[in-house]
């Protein structure tokens, strides 16, 4: 088994990294993988980035959004989360078994005094909290299984990145199922432990059952990483223009009035709008909503196209940035 890790906190590298080890290293042999990411939250491949995130919470707080390449809920990293992959070539999909690839994780947990089982469709749990989540990629007998181990992680900052926006919000995406979930440190009774210890320790336990091979990242394969790192989360088109198409309802209350705004997207770009409420403007706010066809619904490209009119002629006694706050966070 090939052994990689990564020194990279960047979860756009990182996920890169990980395509590429599915995609070449694999062709040689099974792969042990673990990375550490700075703050952010991976949304899986099917689910509607902005039903699953804080997006004006994130900004704020400098929270890189990416998109991986397997299903599953959206989690949150940050420096004191380890994540671990496995690739592996199997004969049928029968093999692509969640529990069996999780086991590592329970076993040298186990070595260390805690007491932790997989449960439900994909995870592990201490107690009845959950502090691992996993999912898979299969491309023909290739499988990725990766987890997102909680070892220390924030838990405040977690909850408000994941928190669910107050907007009505109507998507085909697949959404994230709440868990009550805890860190892995909380169960130890050394307390010195950090997350590199625990990497080092199942970096051991796998080293003992696998005799595994330590692979170095060469020039070539870096610039390998670099396309996919152009391609997947680098690219808008990837993280938000994959968006299942979806609806959203946003209301807010203004020095004119109420507004309710009705936005349809499609493929991250606006593709219908309408305006209801009690405010006051001079001219008619379809005029508005119709410059904002076809643009891509995020703050700044909607900020660019406001700063090119004057919102007190639609909203009386508003400024562009009540006017943004009314369309996105």
């Amino acid at each position: 088994m090939i052994y990689l890790k990564s020194d990279n906190t960047d979860p756009a590298y990182n996920t890169a990294l990980e395509l590429f080890a599915f995609n070449e290293l694999a062709e040689e042999d099974d792969v042990f993988y673990l990375w550490i990411n700075r703050p952010c939250i991976v949304v899986g491949k099917n689910q509607n980035t902005r039903q699953e995130i804080d997006q004006h919470y994130c900004d704020d707080h400098d929270i890189q959004i990416v998109r991986r390449i397997s299903g599953g809920g959206a989690v949150y990293h940050d420096l004191n989360n380890l994540n671990y992959t496995i690739i592996s070539s199997e004969e049928s999909q029968a093999d692509f078994d969640f529990k069996s690839m999780s086991q590592p994780v329970i076993d040298a947990l186990a070595e260390m005094g805690v007491e932790a089982y997989f449960t439900g469709r994909n995870d592990l749990q201490i107690g009845d909290q959950k502090f691992c989540g996993n999912a898979q990629y299969i491309k023909g007998n290739r499988v990725m299984h990766h987890g997102c181990i909680m070892f220390d992680v924030d838990l405040s900052v977690l909850s408000k990145a994941l928190k669910v926006s107050k907007d009505k919000i109507e998507s085909k995406g697949k959404t994230s199922v709440r868990s009550r979930v805890t860190n892995i440190k909380d169960h130890l009774e050394d307390k010195s432990y950090t997350v590199e210890d625990f990497a080092e320790k199942l970096r051991d336990f796998m080293d003992k059952k696998y005799n595994m091979k330590e692979y170095k990242i060469t020039e070539e394969d870096e610039k390998k990483i670099e396309e996919i790192m152009n391609e997947k989360n680098k690219s808008w088109d990837w993280v938000y223009g994959t968006n299942p198409d979806f609806s959203i309802q946003r209301n807010r209350r203004l020095p004119s009035g109420k507004v309710e705004a009705h936005i349809n997207v499609n493929k991250g770009h606006i593709t219908d709008m309408k305006f209801f409420g009690d405010f006051f403007g001079v001219k008619d706010v379809d005029e508005l909503a119709h410059k904002l066809i076809g643009v891509r619904y995020d703050k700044k490209s909607i900020k660019e196209v406001l700063d090119q009119v004057n919102i007190g002629e639609y909203f009386l006694n508003v400024s562009n940035e009540e006017a943004l706050d009314i369309l996105v966070d």
